[in-house]
């Protein structure tokens, strides 16, 4: 039995999942025969196969896996976001080599039959007036991280104010979305055809002028706002950042385990600010955030290691619950450029749990619900647990990202993993826990 076969067949926590009865929640919709795990594939000639080829290394048209979330009106159907298109890290420093710079961040409309992913519909993210938007670095001081993009060729590539490097999606009840990006970070507010209907960050140079607090653009490039989810009510926006800010520099920040939750307010802008602790400071941290309640969520957290079974017991991939009820509201009224300051530090600098005791913040409350690691079997192969969705109390579904089949620094070369020595594809993980949630 191959290791495919094998991850479909039914394991103590990957099970095939039969619902046919309505949740309450929108967002926990009623599915029947969901597979322990399931390929996301392009049917036919419905889109090419191959983005492009760069000297013989084929990039795939995948990429979907950087947000999963059900959709609230249609069960059995989920939408995919894809990150800002296919690119590798250059030889310059601080640089990006592009595959396909013209590349449209897009959601993915998919069906699960016939124990296949199918996708059924492409959703091109578009500006307010419906030009195409691209995965290009922003010019500085509208959400610039200082990149320098390449074509293959080595030509250098300019920044563009249609930029978006998308990571996190919420399916508002109306069918609009949200997506949060690592560049400004921005939320971007989509109509259902993929179209800006508003654009915020912390500059207020996005479309409706409404901001985040300023202390956000102090992310640390590629590690923004990587996870957003809406609440039940519809309300609320929630956000969380991947990494700790450079708040106000790397070096102060090196080793911090701070980092924060956002809440924003869709109707009135107000937000609201929350400590969540990681683990460890050498992860690549925070890759989801997704609502139970309107005040408790599943975060996924994460290392950039690939699985095997030679390390399957030391790779780290968790999702834990968390409740913003009795933490700290770290928001800074003056919206300063370092945010609110304890004893002279940021919130960033004071790194541990402790100096935030001292300092009077509580953290988010946090509890472990899945371990990837030990709870997939026989092994989670890929390095990037990036997507995540709560289809009910008890089942989680758990997305990749792919990086389109390719890797490289400077060179494109195809991405492989090593547990199955195959190219690395978008793949759904069908999840069932141990216990509910809710």
């Amino acid at each position: 039995m191959n290791r495919l076969s094998l991850l479909s067949a039914v394991s103590l926590t990957t099970a095939v999942a039969l619902f046919t009865t309505a949740c309450e929640d929108h967002r926990l919709t009623s599915v029947v025969g969901l597979p322990a795990v399931v390929d996301a594939t392009n049917p036919g000639t419905f889109q090419p196969a191959v983005l492009a080829n760069v000297n013989g290394v084929q990039v795939f048209n995948g990429g979907f896996g950087s947000a999963i979330a059900a959709d609230p009106n249609d069960p059995g159907a989920f939408f995919l976001l894809t990150d800002r298109g296919p690119n590798i890290d250059g030889t310059v420093t601080n640089s990006k080599v592009f595959a396909v710079p013209n590349f449209a961040p897009q959601i993915g409309k998919f069906r699960v039959k016939n124990g296949q992913m199918i996708l059924e519909k492409i959703i091109e993210l578009k500006n307010s007036t419906g030009g195409k938007l691209n995965g290009l670095p922003n010019p500085a001081n509208q959400g610039g991280t200082g990149e320098t993009a390449f074509d293959v060729a080595g030509n250098t590539l300019a920044t563009s104010t249609d930029g978006l490097d998308s990571e996190g999606l919420a399916v508002a009840p109306d069918g609009t979305f949200w997506v949060s990006d690592e560049y400004g970070p921005h939320i971007v507010h989509f109509d259902a055809n993929g179209q800006t209907i508003e654009r915020i960050n912390p500059f207020g140079t996005g479309t409706g002028g409404r901001k985040i607090p300023l202390v956000y653009a102090t992310r640390r490039a590629n590690r923004g706002m990587e996870g957003l989810t809406i609440t039940p009510d519809g309300k609320t926006l929630v956000g969380i950042m991947q990494f700790p800010l450079y708040n106000p520099s790397a070096a102060a920040v090196s080793g911090s385990l701070v980092t924060r939750v956002l809440t924003f307010d869709i109707a009135t802008g107000a937000t609201k600010e929350y400590v969540y602790l990681i683990e460890r400071a050498n992860l690549q941290a925070n890759s989801e955030i997704t609502a139970i309640t309107n005040t408790t969520f599943l975060v996924l957290e994460r290392d950039g290691e690939y699985g095997t079974d030679a390390n399957k017991n030391t790779i780290f991939k968790r999702v834990y619950k968390i409740d913003l009820a009795g933490a700290t509201d770290i928001s800074d009224p003056a919206n300063g450029a370092t945010g609110k300051l304890y004893s002279g530090k940021t919130v960033e600098e004071l790194k541990t749990a402790a100096a935030l005791q001292t300092n009077g913040i509580v953290p988010v409350s946090k509890t472990l619900v899945l371990d990837m690691a030990t709870e997939i079997t026989p092994v989670y192969p890929h390095d990037k647990a990036e997507g995540m969705a709560l289809i009910n109390p008890t089942l989680l579904a758990i997305a990749n990202d792919d990086d389109f089949g390719v890797t490289g620094v400077g060179t494109y070369v195809q991405k492989i993993l090593p547990a199955t020595n195959t190219v690395d594809k978008n793949r759904v993980y069908f999840v069932t826990l141990k216990a509910p949630v809710k």
